[in-house]
């Protein structure tokens, strides 16, 4: 058995954000947006730089061709572009995957943004795709996005010690966390209510 509904380029909206299915025509505005912050020269993260944009898309829409990647872009309230994020590691015979590769322009963090897009990426794949379990991974120095995962209402499932090779050379441990179906309900009330709190 697979997902109950194709794993296909779709667009989902709220009140906060917009994720459109990922083109190359984003490349010009996605070299603006990772520059608002300069949020590639983190050292645990993978953002690509300005220059490396039209790479970035070509890969993530390479991986969409192969089935393994859904890409899509950013947009706030107000129509602009600030960053990418996808379904990754799709494991669509076992009904996983993993929401990860995200990044944000630094004027948009700690809004409502990031945990609407997740709401919306959460729902599509519980409600629609019929996921049993979605992941999420993170660099262990990555203390900002292990906070936020577990905001979200994910649960620590590990640490894959020295997991990944970085561009660095340094060995990367990653965090894993997931919420699993039975989890949803409870997940996607909590993020209403989030959303609904003053920032």
């Amino acid at each position: 058995m697979s997902f109950l509904a194709p794993l296909l380029p779709i667009t989902l909206r709220g009140q906060h954000v917009t994720l459109e299915p990922l083109v190359p025509g984003h490349a010009a505005e996605a070299r603006e947006a990772v520059q608002d912050g300069d949020v590639w020269k983190l050292w645990y993260t993978a953002v690509p730089t300005p220059d490396q944009m039209d790479t970035e898309i070509a890969r993530r829409l390479g991986l969409q061709d192969k089935g393994s990647m859904l890409a899509f872009a950013v947009r706030d309230a107000q129509g602009r572009f600030v960053g990418m994020t996808t379904y990754m590691n799709i494991d669509a015979a076992n009904r996983r995957l993993e929401i990860g590769s995200t990044w944000y322009s630094a004027s948009v963090r700690r809004s409502g943004l990031n945990t609407e897009a997740k709401r919306l990426l959460l729902a599509h794949a519980f409600d629609t795709l019929g996921c049993i379990a979605v992941e999420f991974r993170t660099h262990w120095f990555n203390e900002a996005s292990r906070t936020a995962i577990a905001r979200l209402g994910a649960r620590q499932d590990g640490v894959l010690r020295n997991h990944q090779i970085a561009p660095n050379g340094s060995l990367r441990d990653t965090v894993v966390f997931s919420i699993v179906a039975s989890e949803w309900p409870a997940v996607q009330a909590h993020l209403g209510w989030q959303l609904t709190k003053p920032r």
